[in-house]
């Protein structure tokens, strides 16, 4: 948190290869909020008596909603970030005003809205961090209790948002400050979401605040012991992972998550343990993924609850062939869904992902764009929703036809049709994805039919083609790999990176080593002096 995560810094600049570029922007999690934030622009001079006519209810209300629709259409690095959100900003910088910010953002973000959710998270990530009593003041204005729930059918913006704020602020502020605004009442409004009567948008972000909350170790224990007194509402909503409806499937998957990462209860197996992967060849890569995204114990789902761009490649490369996959979507907001090779790098904390360099292309049905290089072509026509299916084909270059195409479909339908010439020297390509906060898909990689396979065009599959050590083909929880790794005995020409490989890179022009080939392919500084990396030598063996 607090790292911009902009990426039209100079040095990463350079114009972009994507076929029919019609600008240089710049893709990611939350570069547009980024980049309007920490852009060298002034902000504007006010009026004496205009700052107080702003902190009215209604004009911070429509200047959020304002700032909501800048957030979506704004993309281009030399546009000027709106004045809108200089205004929030300078309202913000008061007890007072920030306050009635947040208060505003819960009154009229809508539920609808795909990157509602997101912009609240970044909105309050980028104001000033308020002090323990402030935070206490709200907690107090908003009068939390189990009370204030919203049974089904009832709007839920309100308490939805309510339980966004809870989760960054849980966040934001670590420690004895996380504890103290875990009230009695914040506590009985959370696990009161959690019963069978409410409505499940709010119930899913309650499972998240209180995942926040639990970084804390104090409230950690006492979360628990609450969970249990409520007869451990958790199992009860685990079941829904397989529900038809999208939003309880979401609550289902962090159910499941909180029970075997967070919340763990004596005489119930793991997941891993019970999951059946039989015909399951190939999957989401827990070794080569970033450090904050969950991935489900089939290792087929994906979601980011974050505050950063997490990413992950697929366990198969293809080198040559057709190949195809599809991605069925469960919320509609920003992911990038595509190609990689392995020299593709995972900077979620700045916001790369997918598509963010030369070594990736991705499309973005969110915000309608195609993504390679870090730069974007827009994509008409093809904005996506929760429940559809997005489909990727590979065809790559032969001595024949010496450019590799790359087509994506939504719903079957092609949207987007590129050729495109890869900057690396591997042959090896793989099935990638990043995802915005809050944000989850499933994928399909040959395991089942295919909902919408390509027409007329001869592929593969990855699951048909790949195969898995035993021990490649379970997800295990992260307290239990810390576990693992704390027990296991180190190598001594171990990568002092990965600890798994031997270290056989040199790095040059410093002549550090001490790291593998696979973790020095995404570097671009040494780690121990921080000079950026020209060339590396490796050690034959």
């Amino acid at each position: 948190m607090g790292i911009c995560h902009c990426k039209c810094r100079e040095e990463r600049g350079g114009p972009g290869d994507c076929p029919g570029s019609t600008g240089e922007v710049s893709g990611g999690q939350d570069v547009v909020v980024r980049t309007m934030v920490s852009s060298p622009v002034q902000r504007p001079n006010w009026r004496r008596g205009e700052g107080k006519k702003l902190n009215s209810p209604q004009v911070i209300e429509k200047l959020i909603l304002d700032s909501l629709k800048a957030i979506r259409s704004l993309v281009e690095n030399d546009q000027e970030p709106p004045e809108e959100l200089f205004k929030l900003h300078n309202i913000a910088d008061q007890d007072d005003g920030w306050i009635q910010i947040v208060n505003s953002m819960v009154q009229v973000v809508p539920v609808e809205e795909p990157l509602g959710p997101a912009v609240i998270t970044l909105l309050l990530d980028d104001c000033p961090l308020p002090n323990k009593e402030t935070v206490l003041r709200l907690a107090r204005h908003f009068d939390l209790s189990r009370k204030n729930r919203v049974l089904r059918g009832k709007d839920p913006r309100r308490q939805r948002n309510v339980c966004i704020v809870l989760g960054v602020l849980a966040e934001k502020l670590s420690g004895p400050s996380s504890v103290a605004i875990l009230t009695r009442g914040t506590l009985d409004f959370l696990i009161g979401n959690l019963e069978e009567d409410i409505d499940p948008i709010v119930t899913l972000f309650s499972l998240i605040a209180l995942e926040k909350f639990a970084q804390t170790s104090e409230n950690k224990i006492t979360i628990k012991q609450e969970l249990a007194k409520a007869g451990d509402p958790l199992l009860r909503l685990e079941p829904r992972i397989t529900s038809e409806d999208l939003i309880e499937a979401q609550v289902g998957f962090c159910a499941q998550w909180c029970l075997d990462n967070l919340f763990l209860i004596e005489g119930r197996k793991y997941s891993y343990e019970q999951v059946d992967i039989e015909g399951i060849n190939a999957m989401l890569n827990t070794r080569d993924v970033s450090e904050y995204l969950k991935i489900s114990p089939d290792g087929l789902e994906a979601r980011c609850d974050a505050y950063s761009f997490e990413s992950v490649r697929c366990t198969f490369p293809v080198v040559e062939g057709s190949w195809f996959y599809e991605a069925t979507l469960l919320s509609p907001g920003v992911m990038q869904i595509g190609w990689a090779t392995k020299h593709s790098k995972f900077l979620n904390h700045e916001g790369y992902g997918i598509g963010d360099d030369e070594h990736s292309l991705a499309y973005d049905g969110c915000r309608e764009l195609l993504w390679h290089n870090a730069k974007s072509t827009p994509v008409p026509d093809s904005q996506w929703s929760d429940g559809d299916t997005v489909g990727c084909l590979l065809q790559i270059a032969t001595p024949s036809v010496p450019i590799t195409k790359v087509t994506f479909y939504l719903n079957g339908r092609v949207v987007a049709s590129t050729q495109i010439n890869f900057k690396t020297t591997s042959n090896e390509f793989y099935a990638g994805a990043s995802f915005m906060s809050f944000q989850q898909c499933r994928f399909n990689f040959g395991s089942r039919s295919f909902l919408h396979p390509p027409k007329n065009t001869e592929f593969s599959c990855f699951n048909d083609h790949a195969s898995l050590a035993e021990i490649d083909r379970v997800v295990y929880p992260r307290h239990l790999l810390l576990e693992a790794l704390r027990n296991m005995s180190i190598k001594e020409d171990s990568c002092t990176i990965c600890f798994d490989q031997k270290a056989n890179v040199t790095l040059e022009p410093c002549g550090h080593n001490g790291f593998c080939k696979t973790c020095t392919l995404q570097l671009t500084e040494c780690p121990m002096c921080r000079a950026t990396i020209f060339r590396f030598t490796t050690e034959s063996t």
